[in-house]
C-alpha cells in the first residue's frame, strides 16, 4: 500500500512538472480565483465594519410623559433588557437630560437665559434601545406600541429611523447573499479550468494511460497521479495568492481607515494571515482534487 501511495505521489509530481504549460496555466487562473476569494473575505470585513459603524449610529429613543414616574420607567427598562432583540437599554433621567442640555448649550445664553427663567423641567426622561441587529427594531418598537406602555410613552423615534434601519438591514442581507453568490460562480469558474486542463493533460499521455491499463493498472493508480497534480496546483496557487494580496491589502488599508475609522485591514489581515492561508489552501486543493478526479473518472468510463 506505501508503495502505491508513494508511486501515485511520484507520478502526480513528475505529471505536473511534465506539463509545464498547462500547469502554469491552471496554477494562473487558480490563483486569480483564489485572490477574489480572499478579497471576498477582506470585502466581508470591511463590510462588516462599515456595518457595525452605521449600527451604532442606529437606536430607537422613547421619551416618556413628564408624569411618568421614574419607577414605571425603569420597570419597562427592565423589561426591554429581557428581550432577546435588545443589546442594550441606557436609561436617561430627567434632570440628567436638562443638565446634558445645559452644558451642550454653554455658549448659547438665550437658551441658558431661557433655562434659567423657567420654574419647571420641560425636558422628558427617555430610554435609549439598541437592538443586536437592525431588523429587529420593528419587533422593538411594536413591544413599545402595546397599550400597557403606550400610556406612559410621548414619542417613539423608530418612525424617523425607520427608512434607515430599512435599507441597512437590506444591504446586510444583500451584501452577504452577493458574496455567497460570487464564491460558487468562482468555483465553477476554476473547476472547470482545473477540469478542462487535466482532460488536455490525459489527451497528451492517452497513449501512456493505455498502456498502464492494459498491464492490469488500477483506476486509482491511473487516477492518483491527476488529483495529485491538481492538488499541487491548488497549493501553489493558495500561496502564491496569499503573497500578491500582501502589498494589495497593505496599500488600500490606509484609504479605507480614512472612510471607516478604527479599520485596520492590514492589521487584520496580518493577525489573520494564518487562518486566511488555511481557507486559501482548502479552497484550493478541494478545487483541483474534486475536479481532476471528475476529469479522470469521466475520460475511464469512456
Amino acid at each position: 500500500m506505501f508503495t502505491i501511495i508513494a508511486r501515485i505521489f511520484h507520478f502526480g509530481f513528475d505529471n505536473f512538472r511534465r506539463n509545464g504549460w498547462l500547469s502554469t496555466t491552471t496554477v494562473a487562473i487558480m490563483t486569480l480565483a483564489l485572490l477574489v476569494f480572499g478579497g471576498l473575505i477582506m470585502f466581508g470585513v470591511v463590510a462588516n465594519r462599515a456595518v457595525a459603524s452605521i449600527e451604532d449610529k442606529i437606536d430607537i429613543s422613547v421619551y416618556f410623559n413628564t408624569n411618568t414616574s421614574e419607577d414605571e420607567i425603569l420597570n419597562i427598562q427592565q423589561s426591554l433588557q429581557g428581550m432577546p432583540d435588545v443589546a442594550s437599554v441606557d436609561y436617561t433621567s430627567r434632570d440628567n437630560a436638562l443638565a446634558n442640555f445645559t452644558a451642550n448649550h454653554a455658549n448659547d445664553p438665550t437658551i441658558t437665559q431661557a433655562i434659567n427663567e423657567l420654574n419647571t423641567n420641560p425636558l422628558e426622561a427617555s430610554l435609549n434601545i439598541k437592538a443586536k441587529k437592525p431588523d429587529q427594531y420593528a419587533a422593538i418598537a411594536s413591544y413599545l406600541a402595546s397599550p400597557d406602555l403606550a400610556q406612559y410613552i410621548d414619542t417613539v423615534s423608530y418612525t424617523q429611523n425607520q427608512d434607515v434601519i430599512n435599507r441597512l438591514a437590506t444591504i446586510v442581507k444583500d451584501v452577504e447573499s452577493g458574496a455567497i453568490i460570487i464564491i460558487i460562480f468562482l468555483t465553477l469558474i476554476a473547476g472547470l479550468v482545473v477540469f478542462n486542463t487535466i482532460r488536455l493533460a490525459i489527451y497528451s499521455n492517452r497513449d501512456e494511460i493505455g498502456v498502464m491499463r492494459v498491464v492490469g493498472a488500477s483506476n486509482g493508480l491511473v487516477r492518483g497521479p491527476y488529483v495529485i497534480a491538481g492538488m499541487i496546483a491548488g497549493m501553489i496557487a493558495a500561496v502564491a495568492s496569499i503573497i500578491i494580496m500582501v502589498p494589495i491589502v497593505y496599500g488600500v488599508s490606509p484609504y479605507l481607515n480614512v472612510f471607516i475609522p478604527g479599520l485596520d485591514l492590514f492589521q487584520y489581515f496580518y493577525t489573520h494571515l494564518y487562518q486566511l492561508f488555511l481557507y486559501e489552501l482548502g479552497f484550493g486543493v478541494v478545487i483541483g482534487a474534486s475536479s481532476s478526479f471528475i476529469a479522470v473518472r469521466k475520460y475511464l468510463k469512456n
